[in-house]
């Protein structure tokens, strides 16, 4: 395969300064951005601040039965073991469940919901597959938060995507509040690129989903960005719905309530934005992080 030019290198002894990213956020134009779901108005918004909260997306009750099969998977001690789950660094809870598209027909039928699919290719500008998807649950008590990272830093230099052109729509399958640890945003982030310092450890992802220390910006670039722009934590029910674009700076801080947190990740990417060789010149990750085999257009479900 063709290796693609790097415009966005990273992973290096010293990491440069930030910079502008080189394409537009919304990838739509014409009638397909005028008449797609999202109006013009939250389209701007999302291109301003690299996000869009959409409260009560869907209802509490369409989303409890996700929630339950999590907490069937925790019970189930041979799927604990599988590759594709990730637990705490005690091996307790569930931290993380990739894949759950292929997991379950469940999720594989929501990520062709006709309008979440057609955000998806109305952002885009075009047919879309599931690069990566993924349940985040932290427990009540004890569950662990997540550095400040891009995900696109990731998806660039460890799987090889070539440009910021995919977005992360994150289903809430419990409450979201100020205490059980909500995802927290740096609007305006997503227009620039961080580079991170440092080598990529040798099959980094069987530390990184659990703690992740390569690809994690550094703390002045982190201030710059909050500092000029703030930090926002959206909170609310079950069944709501964000949506941030790949390379927008987010965190997490561990949950401390008794309340679990469990949110839906479903990555979705242009399928004119495949997968090259990953740019940081490790070998590829697996197809549950990252997929190659099945990039065929989505088509919604009817």
């Amino acid at each position: 395969m063709l290796q693609r030019a790097d415009f966005y290198r990273s992973r290096e002894e010293n990491a440069g300064n930030m910079f502008p990213r080189h394409e537009p956020i919304v990838h739509s134009a014409g009638a397909q951005r005028e008449q797609g779901p999202l109006a013009q108005q939250q389209l701007a918004q999302f291109e301003r601040d690299g996000f869009l909260w959409l409260e009560n997306f869907f209802t509490p009750e369409m989303v409890e039965g996700f929630f339950d099969e999590l907490r069937d998977m925790a019970q189930d001690k041979a799927f604990c073991e599988r590759d594709e789950v990730i637990m705490d660094a005690n091996r307790e809870k569930i931290r993380s469940v990739f894949a759950m598209h292929e997991t379950s027909e469940a999720f594989h039928r929501l990520t062709r919901d006709p309008e979440l699919l057609g955000i998806a290719q109305q952002l885009l500008g075009g047919d879309v597959y599931i690069h990566q998807s993924r349940i985040n649950s932290k427990a009540g008590f004890c569950g662990n938060g997540f550095e400040w990272h891009s995900d696109f830093e990731t998806w660039h230099t460890e799987d090889g995507m070539p440009a910021m052109r995919a977005v992360s729509a994150s289903i809430m399958l419990t409450d979201n509040n100020a205490f059980n640890g909500p995802l927290m945003l740096i609007p305006g982030s997503h227009e620039y690129f961080v580079p991170c310092a440092g080598a990529t450890p040798e099959n980094n992802w069987t530390q990184s989903l659990q703690k992740q220390t390569a690809g994690v910006p550094s703390r002045d670039a982190v201030g710059q960005l909050a500092n000029r722009h703030g930090i926002e934590a959206p909170t609310g029910p079950a069944g709501s719905l964000l949506l941030f674009e790949c390379n927008t700076l987010h965190a997490s801080n561990r949950n401390m309530s008794p309340w679990p947190r469990a949110n839906l990740f479903f990555v979705y990417n242009s399928v004119d934005n495949r997968l090259v060789e990953p740019f940081c010149g490790s070998k590829r990750r697996p197809e549950y992080l990252a997929a190659r085999a099945n990039t065929q257009p989505l088509k919604p479900w009817s």
